[in-house]
């Protein structure tokens, strides 16, 4: 998993049958101080997430997971929004 900024959403007319849906999120990938780290992506949300949000990612097959049975086509997917974090 990964942290990222959400800076933004993509709207579309026309997608996949099986992202009918599903909400699309441009993401910036964040280290662990917060900085930017990384080039932006877009991926699917399963968690309602909005822009300007903190939240964290997965990347490759485990994208899909949340939406089961559903096959959804994609690369990067929204699994949780962050509250905080600490560096210890």
């Amino acid at each position: 998993m990964q942290l990222a900024k959400v800076i933004g959403d993509v709207v579309v007319t026309r997608k996949d049958v099986n992202l009918a849906g599903i909400t699309l999120l441009v993401l910036q990938p964040i280290a662990a101080d917060g900085s930017n780290i990384g080039r932006t992506l877009v991926a699917v949300d399963a968690v309602g997430a909005g822009v300007g949000e903190t939240v964290f990612f997965v990347r490759g097959k485990e994208a899909s997971f949340p939406f089961y049975p559903k096959e959804v086509p994609t690369d990067a997917g929204v699994v949780g929004i962050v509250d905080h974090w600490d560096l210890g």
